[in-house]
């Protein structure tokens, strides 16, 4: 049986995002009045949002859409983190708005958490979620996640991909921001009491140690005031992957922390929603 080494360094301060935020305490209440106010806007406004669509039957397997003003250009999808351990999409409708904005039709999937499921599990949903969007929505596929998420759509990437290869076939863009993409440090943290990884199955998920398994470009943005463990994880998966023929892009976005980073996917003239969806 194989050990582990002892760790070297404080992991559980290396992940502690909320602890070097000032106020941080207050952010989900705020994202999610913020995200409840933009979608009762939306709807007074007469913009169609499709809510609560069911991708599977746990009550967690659904994903909601926000439609464009015309035919879409094809389907953006925003994967929300939280550690795999917390929150849903009802948080972040807001962020859909710069791709709305530019054409897309904006797709946010919730998945079930740990303990409940196991983080190959989330992989699996996330993969069936995508795979229904897509058969609603028509185009190109163009992936973002944040944190957690970041690891998500990273991992619909990789030859062992929960997608249908004609569905991985229509993705052309994958915006990884603040992902974590390499796994094994997270054994070492308190956060293991919740999400029960052992080293298989940190290796198994970990999109650093995979194989590419399509050569459509990736950019892993990162904030540049986070902490220094998702700087060197966004520097890394750009590292790997670009000595792997996949076309990769590393942005260290000013001195942005892990939540502030999200912020421009608001405004559709931004640098990061031009990440995500591309420039017009």
């Amino acid at each position: 049986m194989k050990t582990l080494l002892p760790p070297a360094r404080d992991w559980d301060d290396a992940f502690a995002n909320m602890a070097h935020v000032e106020n941080s305490h207050e952010l989900p209440g705020f994202w999610s009045a913020r995200a409840a106010d933009y979608r009762a806007r939306m709807q007074a406004g007469g913009h169609r949002l499709d809510l609560d669509i069911a991708y599977g039957t746990h009550p967690r397997e659904t994903y909601d859409i926000v439609w464009p003003e015309g035919p879409p250009r094809g389907l953006a999808i925003f994967v929300h983190g939280g550690y795999w351990m917390r929150l849903d999409k009802s948080f972040w409708t807001d962020f859909a708005e710069g791709a709305r904005a530019r054409g897309w039709a904006v797709c946010l999937p919730t998945y079930t958490l740990t303990p409940e499921a196991r983080i190959s599990d989330i992989t699996a949903q996330i993969g069936r979620a995508i795979a229904s969007a897509a058969a609603r929505v028509a185009g190109p596929i163009r992936l973002s996640g944040h944190s957690a998420g970041g690891h998500l759509v990273t991992r619909m990437l990789c030859t062992d991909s929960p997608l249908e290869a004609d569905v991985r076939a229509r993705i052309v863009h994958t915006l990884s921001i603040s992902g974590l993409h390499d796994l094994r440090p997270l054994l070492h943290t308190k956060m293991n009491d919740t999400l029960h990884l052992d080293l298989a199955e940190a290796r198994a998920e970990s999109a650093v140690l995979a194989e590419p398994g399509l050569a459509a470009p990736l950019t892993c943005w990162v904030g540049g005031g986070e902490r220094p463990e998702f700087i060197r994880q966004a520097r890394l998966m750009a590292e790997i992957w670009s000595g792997l023929d996949v076309p990769t892009t590393c942005r260290v976005d000013g001195d942005h922390n892990h939540f502030s980073v999200l912020e421009d996917l608001k405004d559709p003239a931004s640098a990061i929603t031009a990440a995500f969806v591309g420039d017009d």
